[in-house]
């Protein structure tokens, strides 16, 4: 079975794009070969690994990639995290089918300690349900574009 190659775009590729990286790859490993880059790459965030090692996945090996480096590679599809990745992403060959699922950035928020952590969770939960919508909505590529 040739697996359908996913890049999901964010603006920094330290918490979002990261997480949505690990749901999916956890969630659908079989049936997807996952990548995640930034348009303006920021090393990945403890907390995006900490949120994520609560629910048993582990992204401590994910690192943060300038899109720059899958240039010329083809996708079946590109998943845009943030407006920012949005409309800085390029065009990539093979014309991919693109997706677009703005969440916030919890890396910007001002709180600290547990309520720092409470908005990556919040992130977390968030990502993943979407991901979960896009499974079950036919992500074999048998649906619309969302």
């Amino acid at each position: 079975m040739n697996k359908k190659r996913v890049l999901i775009v964010c603006s920094g590729n330290s918490a979002r794009s990261q997480i949505a990286e690990g749901l999916i790859r956890y969630e659908a490993d079989e049936e997807f070969e996952v990548f995640s880059a930034g348009t303006h790459p920021v090393p990945v965030r403890e907390e995006a690994v900490s949120v994520m090692r609560e629910i048993g996945i582990d992204i401590s090996g994910q690192n943060s990639k300038a899109l720059s480096q899958f240039e010329g590679l083809d996708f079946d599809l590109v998943i845009t995290v943030c407006d920012q990745a949005r409309e800085d992403c390029p065009v990539l060959p093979g014309d991919p089918q693109r997706l677009h699922w703005p969440f916030d950035d919890p890396a910007t928020s001002t709180e600290v300690g547990e309520a720092r952590f409470q908005a990556f969770r919040l992130l977390r939960d968030r990502i993943h349900g979407r991901v979960m919508v896009f499974l079950g909505e036919g992500a074999r590529g048998d649906r619309e574009p969302v």
